[in-house]
């Protein structure tokens, strides 16, 4: 008799840093049966149903004190909860994997309330507030930067990086860009996450003439957010809200300028790419700010706080980094040593470790 396939339930939801690690490790666990849940009218809504069956509830964050607000939102979990129970219960699952964020909450409950096994992974140096809450109530917390243990004293956590989506783990040598961009030029690739940024996009849009004037060829993928997105022209300069092959394009680059979101960190690690980073200002408890830290102090990047960055400044810290090779061979081998490509193989093991004993 053939024993039935483990089932398994992952709760990610919202942004790529939350829903590509959690699909990477998906791929990793192709003999499991694996259901998503997710909430309504977030990303894994696009990513998720061609893969695997999607599962929604609506649930909120507490973001407010005390109030009429904060008592509708609890509500709301409570019969989150209990959502996520029957689902358990009539999926006969035999574990939960989450990735944080506000859908970890009712699903953390619900399964161990069932007695299911749950593996969380927190990607960010500074792990959010559901997860320094709820890390304690799990089997085991996997994070993605080793500083991020400090904050978890009272959960059994290893460090195991963050897995990235199965494009950057291909051959290096695989560069191909169908972009127009000659041979050998200097290639400065600016992105602001899964869902773009505003604030950089202006910054390089008044930084970019000095760069053309150098040879800098640049690939600004825009987010779809941006009403100024398609304002500037230049044979030496590609706009685009969003580009699918991500690997390929950070191997071909100089240079990143990037938001420091823990799954763009990631990224630009295993590609061994340098990068100024600018932290999303308003990012929950400044979290991007601790991540783009690991690699100011690891010599990876440098980092500047938007409200203190200038077009100017801009300007001269990527011609001074452009023309300084060694420099840069020294930040990319820098980033490498930061990246755990084998990340999702490793917490494959972890879930398996933990769900099939």
């Amino acid at each position: 008799m053939v024993d039935a396939p483990i089932r398994l339930l992952i709760a990610a939801s919202g942004t790529g840093g939350h829903l590509f690690p959690a699909i990477a490790l998906a791929q990793k666990l192709p003999d499991y049966e694996i259901e998503w849940l997710g909430v309504p009218n977030r990303l894994e809504t696009q990513l998720v149903p061609q893969q695997y069956p999607l599962n929604t509830i609506a649930v909120e964050g507490f973001q407010q004190g005390l109030g009429i607000s904060s008592l509708r939102i609890l509500v709301k979990l409570i019969g989150s909860i209990l959502q996520v129970r029957r689902v358990l219960k009539q999926g006969k699952f035999q574990g939960v994997f989450t990735t944080g964020g506000y859908i970890a909450g009712p699903a953390v409950i619900a399964a161990r309330s069932l007695g299911l096994p749950v593996i969380f992974h927190e990607s960010n140096a500074l792990p959010g507030k559901v997860t320094r809450f709820f890390g304690p109530w799990c089997s085991v917390v996997a994070v993605g930067f080793t500083a991020a243990t400090e904050y978890l004293p009272r959960a059994k956590n290893v460090c195991l990086g963050t897995p990235v989506r199965s494009q950057f783990l291909e051959p290096e040598t695989d560069t191909t860009l169908d972009l127009p961009i000659p041979e050998g030029v200097p290639l400065i690739i600016v992105f602001g996450g899964s869902q773009g940024a505003v604030g950089i996009n202006k910054l390089v849009r008044q930084s970019a003439p000095a760069w053309f004037d150098a040879g800098i060829h640049i690939v600004h993928l825009t987010g779809d957010q941006d009403p100024e997105a398609d304002s500037l022209k230049h044979p030496q300069y590609i706009a685009l809200p969003f580009y699918n092959n991500m690997a390929a394009l950070l191997r071909r680059a100089n240079l990143a300028i990037s938001r420091s979101g823990a799954g763009s960190l990631t990224e630009l690690a295993v590609c061994g790419l340098p990068a100024i980073l600018i932290p999303y200002p308003f990012a929950a408890e400044d979290h991007q700010t601790y991540n783009a830290q690991v690699f100011t102090k690891a010599g990876a990047a440098l980092a500047f706080p938007q409200s203190q960055l200038t077009a100017e400044i801009l300007q001269n810290q990527v011609l001074s980094l452009l023309h300084s090779p060694i420099e840069l061979a020294k930040m990319a081998e820098n980033a490498r040593a930061i990246a755990v490509p084998d990340s999702a193989d490793k917490l494959a093991s972890l879930v398996r470790e933990i769900v099939e004993t």
